[in-house]
């Protein structure tokens, strides 16, 4: 997606760790975030950094190589992927264009910015447009040998995104299968990979199916709420929710024609928070409930059942709603936040009260395509609520030993019913942070209208776990 020409078959999801009732602290390897820029409101990219760091995202995919938003995140230890759209295929097939392209847009914001992936075209292989279909494996060769020529390509991996659309069938996942007439095009492609080591990126959207089939597909299921689930008849395994489903069945199309171990990616999913009328589930609610629960499966370190072991690195879709996407209504409400930072739906979690009026920027960027395709500080206003209190936790490297320096969350504008915000830290459980687990015991009651921080936690390195130091209480 990185033209305002095209839409949103599978879109890109969000972000994360606001949207679920409770905190978990995020692997850092398995979760990042879509920052589109098809909008003519949103912040600067200076004001959308401490945002971005804020929520404890490691990773962001641009749609184009945007050189203000490369700049802002220098020095911030963020992991970029830039993108190379649809439009420059043809010419960048010219090793001397790929690698003036490079120097240009990649090496020079090195080493300060992380620029660890360039993704050459987005859905390419669904376009149904030959001429571009034929130009994507060697324009993805092209930038990768000008990587290797300028020595970066032990730093910086080449890929490209694929809708669901590549599969012929997903259901039983155990009978995924590429369309056979795909097969000719993407089985070079992921020789490609295979011997480069980059990963295949797939754009999943269980929103999609649910809108096409409400009556037959469980909303329970896509939203990873309780349910029954499914159960593959030829594997025995058990899924309670599509999304896993639709990523094993890309495991099996690769199984199916010989690179079984080549990783896996989900580059956008997400849920809209409103829709045309015809868009049935485009709701803030279920938007709350699909990226929450998602971002507590990954990071409760919970592989698909065909990979259980392995890291779901997944890009939520996404960052901002983008107010001059083509399309249905949907295409411009998959974000996570309004232009002013704020969130766009009531989500339990916060960090910022907003970013301050005039730092807007008038270009429209790059965002989307096929699928729904500043803060400056934490200024946060309080609450006459007569709930008991809630709390937020941070952690710093500066005060925390080795096990817990990949460590960056937070926890702000969670209410609790029962108890006070001092006798919630003591009651805690599950001191494994390193292990990625953190299980709240306390319940969690309504939406929290401001976000006041009541307790700061401060985790030492030890073998019991975190040592819990209220310092602030009401």
């Amino acid at each position: 997606m990185e033209s305002t020409t095209r839409l949103h078959h599978h879109h890109y999801p969000l972000l994360f760790f606001f949207l679920s009732v409770f905190w978990y602290p995020v692997r850092v390897s398995a979760l990042g975030i879509n920052y589109g820029q098809i909008a003519n409101n949103l912040p600067s990219p200076d004001d959308v950094v401490p945002l971005v760091k804020s929520l404890g995202a490691t990773k962001i995919k641009l749609y184009d190589a945007d050189p203000k938003v490369l700049r802002a995140f220098a020095n911030t230890g963020v992991e970029l992927m830039v993108g190379l759209g649809n439009e420059y295929l043809s010419k960048i097939q010219d090793p001397a264009q790929a690698q003036s392209w490079i120097k240009s847009n990649v090496q020079v914001h090195l080493p300060a910015t992380n620029i660890t992936a360039i993704f050459v075209g987005n859905e390419v292989l669904t376009f149904n447009d030959t001429s571009l279909s034929g130009n994507l494996l060697p324009a993805m060769q092209s930038v990768h040998s000008a990587l290797v020529a300028l020595n970066l390509d032990n730093q910086i991996s080449v890929t490209t995104t694929h809708s669901l659309a590549v599969l012929e069938s997903s259901y039983p996942p155990s009978s995924g299968k590429f369309r056979r007439d795909l097969v000719n095009s993407i089985t070079p492609m992921l020789n490609f990979h295979a011997k480069t080591g980059s990963p295949f990126l797939i754009n999943a959207y269980p929103y999609f199916a649910y809108k096409g089939n409400p009556k037959q597909v469980s909303l329970d299921f896509v939203l990873f709420q309780p349910n029954q689930g499914v159960l593959d008849p030829a594997t025995n395994l058990h899924y309670d929710n599509m999304l896993f489903a639709q990523i094993d069945a890309v495991h099996s199309a690769l199984d199916a024609v010989g690179f079984k171990k080549l990783p896996v990616h989900i580059s956008e999913t997400g849920w809209p928070s409103k829709g045309d009328e015809n868009e049935v589930g485009a709701t803030p609610d279920n938007a709350k409930k699909y990226n929450g629960n998602l971002i507590k499966t990954i990071c409760q370190r919970k592989g698909t059942p065909m990979r259980p072991n392995c890291d779901l690195n997944i890009y939520v879709f996404a960052l901002f709603n983008e107010n001059m996407k083509p399309g249905p209504t949907s295409e411009r409400n998959y974000g996570l936040f309004k232009p002013d930072g704020t969130p766009v739906y009531s989500i339990g979690i916060s960090t910022s009260s907003g970013i301050s009026s005039g730092n807007t920027s008038t270009s429209s960027g790059s965002g989307g395509s096929n699928t729904p395709t500043s803060s400056g500080s934490s200024s946060l206003p309080s609450t006459n609520s007569s709930s008991t209190g809630y709390l937020s936790i941070s952690s710093t490297a500066s005060s925390i030993g080795p096990k817990w320096s990949q460590l960056n969350f937070g926890c702000y504008g969670v209410w609790l019913d029962d108890d006070s915000p001092r006798k919630w830290c003591q009651k805690l459980r599950s001191f494994q942070a390193w292990e990625g687990q953190f299980d709240f015991a306390a319940k969690v009651v309504g939406d929290v209208p401001a976000f006041d921080p009541i307790i700061s936690v401060n985790f030492e390195d030890n073998e019991k776990g975190p040592n819990w130091e209220p310092v602030m209480e009401r």
